[in-house]
């Protein structure tokens, strides 16, 4: 009755048809022809998970445990399939892997560099961006020590501070990172470091979404040398120059200004 009310196929309507043919989706006719043939070789499958189609042309899914039927003497005569309805469980399952590829292929494709650490500090997130900033594939970063494969000399103690409070759950906004690339270049990256944890809410890991500011950085430090340049030229030039505010008030002096007075 069970089967009949699970398929909408009553009992009459379904003895005697085709089992596969009739009730399996097509994707898993050759499967389960397998494991029916197996049973009837006198070796069962347990926790098989079966589609079968309805009479409203609707899908269930059934965890099946296939067993080998006897008759008195020991001959094997059919098999015999015990099931448990999954249908809500396997649908909200293939709703999760659905969701989980959708983030995959964001993360993956999306116009930011997303990467990540393990606990132990190598990577084990590398989106596309990140790859093509870094000129390092995916398949060339993952596994390896972020901190000492990809981050310049200098910076090294501080990123493993900041990794290492993400990893404590505290996590840090707006911070400058220089990368080197595969061809030696330093990247610029504004880096978000965020704790990663699993679905019991334990600390797995961290994820950083950058933003590549490289020019604005490299363009920031370009004024920031013609300035200190500027400033050299006014402190040693062979002229006295002098400057006052608005307030008249003396805010520049230089080195020939002092000597002369």
């Amino acid at each position: 009755d069970k089967t009949a009310e699970i398929t909408g196929f009553t009992k009459e309507e379904a003895l005697t048809k085709p089992l596969v043919s009739t009730f399996i989706v097509p994707k898993l006719r050759r499967s389960v022809h397998e494991i029916l043939d197996n049973a009837l070789r006198g070796r069962g499958t347990s926790n098989y998970e079966l589609e079968f189609r309805t009479k409203s042309q609707e899908i269930r899914y059934l965890l099946v445990n296939a067993t080998t039927r006897r008759d008195a003497e020991n001959n094997i005569v059919g098999v015999v399939g015990v099931a448990q309805d999954v249908t809500e469980a396997a649908q909200h399952d293939r709703a999760v892997a659905a969701m989980a590829n959708e983030l995959r292929q964001l993360v993956d494709t999306a116009n930011a560099p997303i990467f990540g650490i393990d606990v132990h500090g190598n990577v084990n997130e590398w989106n596309d961006k990140t790859a093509e900033i870094t000129g390092f594939t995916k398949e060339e970063a993952l596994t390896k020590p972020l901190v000492s494969t990809f981050i310049v000399p200098k910076l090294r103690r501080s990123v493993h501070e900041i990794l290492d409070n993400a990893l404590r759950g505290r996590g840090t906004s707006n911070y400058e990172l220089e990368f080197r690339t595969k061809s030696q270049e330093i990247r610029y990256l504004l880096v978000n470091a965020t704790t990663r944890r699993d679905a019991e809410n334990n600390i797995v890991g961290v994820v950083g979404v950058a933003q590549d500011v490289t020019e604005a950085a490299q363009h920031d430090r370009a004024v920031a040398a013609m300035a200190n340049e500027l400033r050299q030229l006014v402190d040693t030039a062979n002229a006295p120059i002098f400057g006052i505010d608005v307030h008249g008030n003396v805010n520049e002096w230089n080195d020939k200004t002092a000597e002369i007075t």
